[in-house]
This record gives structure tokens, sequence and C-alpha cells, in this order.
């Protein structure tokens, strides 16, 4: 599969089957390369309901038809908005035709913010995703503080690629995410959730740099890797 990054959380994975875009946060994200309008994507896996993981997701769902896996709460309440949804909760499983998905903990908050009438609608808990497809798997973790249990993941799971938010204020900074990278084991990890907006910028080199084994990647949006 080839996976790239798009700015902010938003990954994309192309099989040969299918495009899947993870938190589609585009419109709105200054550092992203895709446009909302045009982007092309068989499904959507979201990691919580915060405005900017969820992003555009409601509208490239409607215009290509999109299958959208999320956590129960938040999947809920995309079906409202007519959405073909399938809901998930941490620690379940699902083998799709597109890929394995399973949802792991993460420490955050997840509600959607209605700006039009000022709702702040609850929308379950927060997720990580690992997304194996033909052998290889992929951790994204969404966004999230240390916790030890990612030890247990990456003991349980042989990651070839980690996506950790490094922004620091909502999320773990980059000493923290260091820690978490060496629990996890991953092959390659790349920092996200970082310099989209002033009070979460950081310098992504140092970061991978402080990485042990030269695991630490700062992938440039647009770039791709190929697993």
């Amino acid at each position: 599969m080839n996976v790239s990054y798009h700015g902010h959380s938003v990954v994309k994975i192309e099989t040969n089957e299918k495009t899947i875009l993870i938190d589609p946060f585009i419109t709105g994200n200054g550092n992203c390369d895709l446009d909302a309008s045009t982007v092309k994507a068989d499904v959507i896996l979201l990691t919580h309901g915060h405005n900017d993981h969820v992003g555009d997701t409601v509208d490239i769902a409607k215009r290509n038809d999109s299958f959208v896996v999320a956590p129960f709460e938040l999947a809920t309440y995309l079906g409202f908005k007519g959405l073909n949804t399938h809901p998930m909760h941490i620690g379940g499983a699902h083998e799709f035709d597109f890929g394995k998905v399973k949802l792991t903990q993460a420490f955050h908050g997840s509600a959607y913010t209605e700006d039009e009438n000022q709702q702040i609608v609850y929308t379950g808990m927060p997720t990580g995703i690992l997304f194996t497809y033909e052998g290889k798997t992929l951790f994204h973790a969404g966004d999230t503080g240390l916790f030890s249990d990612m030890k247990l993941i990456g003991e349980r799971n042989d990651i070839d690629l980690a996506f950790l938010p490094i922004g620091d204020n909502f999320t773990m900074g980059p000493e923290d995410a260091s820690v978490a990278a060496e629990w996890l084991q991953a092959k390659q990890v790349v920092p996200i959730h970082y310099n989209t907006f002033p009070l979460i910028e950081q310098d992504g080199q140092a970061f991978a740099n402080s990485l042990s084994n030269g695991m630490g990647k700062v992938m440039e949006v647009g770039e791709s890797i190929e697993l």
C-alpha cells in the first residue's frame, strides 16, 4: 500500500483496490495540499469527533458514496446525516474487504462543535487506529497523551509505520511522543498534529532526530511511503 501525509493528521492510504482517508481535515487546514471538492475516497476512517479530524467527512462521503468507519457514537451521528457508516469501539477489530481495522484507546476528548447553533455534540470515546493490509500494519494514534498501554500495543502488533501527534497542549508533546515511539517499536515513526496552528508549533525534524535506530521520519505534505 502507498501511504501519504497531507498536513495536521490527514493520512491517505492507497491499496490496489481502494483509496482510504484518515481524519480528512482539509478545509481550514492551511498545511493540506488536498482539495475537499475533488479528493477521492472509497473509505474514510475517523479517530474521534473533533472538528479538526472529522473535517470534510460529510461532503467527501456524500460526493464519493464513501464508507465511513468511526467510533460508535460518531458513526451514529454521521449516520443521522445520511452517511454509510460502520460503528466500532475500543478493542474491537473487523476484517473489511479493504483491510483490517482495530481501534485502540486514546486519551483525549471527542465532541463535534456545530457552529451554526453553537452546540457541542458528544461523539464517544477517542481512539487510535491499527490498519492492516496484506501483512503490513499502520498505526494512527489520533489525538492522545502518553499512556503505558502503548507498550502493549507495540508488543502485540508488528507496526511498520506509526503516526504520532507531537503538537503538545492538546496532545503529547515531542518528549512524550518520543517515549511512545520507543514503546510502540514501529519501524518508522512520523510526527503529525503540529504546526497547523501557532499553539501547536513544533520542530518535527528535531523530534525525528531524537528517536533511536533511525526510526524517525518527517513526511512533507504530499510525500508518500510504500509499505
